[in-house]
């Protein structure tokens, strides 16, 4: 199969009604996706998945760090930790991730924007299977409301002005993807579009914004609302808040933690069926995300956080005032969560994962044309438990 077009038959793929066909060429290149065909005797080698779904690998939009390394700490020096980083990712079936950095000095941002804009223009980075893609950054910070920080350290907090935020991203914004920030700290209303104007996506997050001050910003460009419930006012019948606003906005994406800790089961439930029709739609929806942070792959127990320490546990982590501060559970974790409890379909779950990400950030769903990263899930019925695999068909006997 190393040297033709492979063709992949009988499965099912998230966003398409019924068994598919997929064609990948001897590169590796998706070709096309199409409905079964029966009675036709195909002219290239099959492969029979037998009904499992398969999808492009997962795209992590907010990610702290990984093996040890929490990306504001990043230098010039960390390069072959980055490509160990990517290597790892793509193992826990991630094809492509933003660097996030948390509120911290400029010259920590820039420092760190720095360094990933290098990585990502070095002739040794080349894209492969076995190494995730950096696909940008998320700067999540400074410019939060203080009263929703959490774990950002409050000495770093900015203003949230035009001139702070060239200020920080200097000469690296062609490097930022996202820019989580408080719309009600703008009172000039200048800066979403201008990061719009950019390419930036802008997301609302650790905010106190009000669903009138959460729409405004919709309208300046806002498109996406950061770990929906954390850092923001709760729904409320009578003030529907930041999220309410966000979940009631047709184009509007909202990313969520999965891992049981942040939101527990049976409000990320009431969220899913708030969304659920907007779960595959042109534009808009929820999309997962790990917020992960430098621990992710090493065992539990306490690490350095910035100029303080967290404590790992069963894959969360706290600061010593039991702050919860993110996680250490990889993405496809939260899917297979949201399946186990009965939240999610299956079909929608690897969505959440795979492609909703990728539409929150302008990308296409499937790339075809392009070589696809893929996995093959397996639902067990009797158990809800959802297993995935990475999947090369032209690696497959």
């Amino acid at each position: 199969m190393a040297n033709r077009s492979v063709l992949i038959i009988n499965a099912k793929v998230p966003g398409y009604n019924g068994l598919q066909q997929i064609q990948v060429d001897k590169d590796g290149r998706l070709e096309a996706i199409q409905p079964m065909v029966d009675g036709t005797a195909p002219s290239i080698p099959c492969l029979d998945v037998n009904g499992d779904w398969l999808s492009p690998a997962g795209t992590d939009l907010q990610i702290n760090g990984a093996l040890g390394l929490a990306f504001p700490d990043l230098t010039l020096n960390h390069h072959t930790r980055l490509v160990s980083i990517a290597q790892f990712l793509a193992e826990q079936g991630v094809a492509g991730f933003l660097p996030t950095l948390v509120t911290t000095s400029v010259e920590r941002i820039q420092q760190a924007l720095e360094a990933i804009a290098r990585f990502n223009a070095s002739a040794a980075r080349r894209s492969s299977p076995d190494m995730a893609q950096i696909l940008g950054v998320h700067l999540e910070g400074p410019f939060l409301n203080p009263q929703k920080r959490g774990a950002h350290p409050a000495e770093h907090l900015l203003p949230l002005t035009l001139d702070q935020v060239k200020r920080v991203l200097g000469d690296y914004a062609e490097v930022v993807k996202i820019v989580t920030l408080a719309p009600e700290l703008d009172d000039t209303e200048t800066v979403i579009p201008w990061l719009k104007s950019l390419g930036i996506t802008v997301s609302l997050g650790h905010s106190q914004a009000t669903a009138a001050q959460a729409q405004a910003a919709f309208h300046q460009g806002a498109s996406m609302v950061t770990h929906a419930f954390n850092a923001m006012p709760g729904l409320h019948h009578r003030e529907p808040g930041l999220l309410g606003a966000a979940l009631a906005h047709p184009t509007v994406s909202c990313g969520l933690i999965a891992d049981g800790q942040h939101v527990c089961p049976t409000m990320l439930d009431i969220l899913v069926r708030t969304g659920r029709g907007a779960i595959a739609p042109p534009s808009g929806g929820l999309f997962l995300v790990s917020d992960a942070l430098a621990p992710l792959g090493l065992p539990d127990g306490v690490y350095p956080w910035d100029t303080r320490q967290i404590e790992v546990r069963n894959g969360t982590a706290r600061l010593a005032d039991g702050t919860l501060a993110g996680t250490t559970l990889p993405l496809l974790v939260g899917a297979q969560n949201l399946v186990r409890w009965g939240i999610c379909t299956a079909d929608e779950a690897i969505a959440l994962a795979t492609l909703a990400p990728r539409r929150a950030i302008g990308l296409p769903e499937w790339a075809i044309g392009q070589i696809v990263p893929l996995l093959r899930w397996h639902l067990t019925e009797a158990t809800q438990a959802l297993t995935w695999q990475r999947f090369d068909p032209r690696q497959t006997n």
